[in-house]
């Protein structure tokens, strides 16, 4: 099974009643800062939505208003039809927040981790039940990290501390999960294997809405995405949302939108070129290019002479090399 639109849709799992998630009128920030702006959106219950938006454009705070943590904000905010007020968590909610942010010094094994995520159910026991024992256990398994229970959480991978906190959020059972940037710093498998237990926890009915940076890896493959950059550009299907227009004032900087010949999917292209600018001719180099028969550089004395102005590499052979703004081979 792979992760993209055909292995799940915005109609598996939904549900009548009210949308999971609805903004209306939200400003949202921290001090006298707004990050979010007159955010309007609405997420079926039962949907699987991808947030992009470049850095700072207010992806996580959006997250957070929506699960109460910011303190100040203005407008509507309704999970499952509930307002949704500052410092009150919102029933039926799981969020997992960036691993970044994590304490890993902090003396807690995987178990002790996820048993975070039943302290509303404990209550005032003084310590956990049987029941609350059980429900780590087959939570971990479900993940497939059951084997790691008693292993302290820094000496997990990144795919498996991901998942210990993914772990944590699932282990109250929410009908709602947020994730903020769950995919980020992890090899394309192990991304893959996440997401695949995403779009089956989607499958069984949760609405999970994750912010990302990878376009091409997670949005262009999700039933519903929404654009965020300082508000809401855009939402709904990634045909209607991943086009060069709202891309280009999701990312402010020209984007193109390609079709793989091969496969016919969907592939976002940043076309500013700003990393091929940089050896573009116009340019000065960045560091004094030598000629080929320098002594220490590796070449031999051909006779070609120096490289070209526009050649603006180190002292090592390129597998390729810019003219007149295009791409060349250049034979080892």
């Amino acid at each position: 099974m792979s992760f993209d639109e055909r292995s799940y849709g915005m109609s598996d799992g939904m549900t009548g009643g009210p949308a999971a998630i609805s903004l209306r009128d939200l400003d949202a920030g921290y001090g006298r800062s707004l990050v979010v702006r007159d955010a309007h959106l609405t997420i079926p219950t039962g949907a699987f939505a991808a947030v992009i938006g470049p850095s700072g454009a207010g992806k996580t705070t959006l997250l957070k208003a929506i699960v109460g943590q910011v303190p100040h904000q203005h407008g509507e905010v309704e999970v499952f039809g509930q307002r949704v007020r500052p410092g009150r968590p919102p029933h039926g909610v799981g969020y997992v927040a960036q691993v970044e942010g994590i304490d890993w010094s902090f003396p807690m094994s995987v178990a002790d981790v996820v048993m975070l995520g039943r302290v509303g159910r404990i209550g005032r026991r003084p310590w956990p039940s049987r029941a609350d024992r059980r429900a780590v256990a087959v939570t971990l398994d479900r993940l497939g990290i059951g084997h790691l229970a008693g292993r302290h959480i820094r000496d997990l991978s990144g795919g498996q501390q991901n998942r210990t906190f993914l772990a944590r959020a699932l282990v109250g059972n929410p009908r709602l999960l947020l994730l903020d940037e769950p995919t980020a710093n992890l090899d394309p498998r192990t991304r893959d294997d996440l997401l695949r237990a995403l779009v089956d926890l989607n499958r069984t009915g949760v609405t999970v809405v994750m912010t990302t940076h990878e376009v091409n890896a997670v949005a262009c493959r999700a039933p519903l995405v929404v654009c965020v950059n300082g508000g809401i550009v855009a939402a709904g299907h990634p045909a209607a949302t991943l086009t060069e227009p709202v891309l280009a004032a999701t990312f402010e900087a020209p984007m193109r939108v390609l079709h793989d010949p091969v496969t016919g999917e969907r592939v976002i292209s940043d076309a500013a070129g700003h990393w091929d600018a940089a050896w573009r001719a116009d340019r000065e180099p960045a560091f004094p290019v030598p000629s080929r028969g320098t002594a220490g550089t590796g070449y031999p004395d051909t006779g070609d002479g120096p490289f070209a102005p526009n050649d603006h590499y180190p002292a090592i052979d390129p597998a390729w090399h810019v003219t007149d703004g295009s791409r060349e081979t250049v034979a080892r």
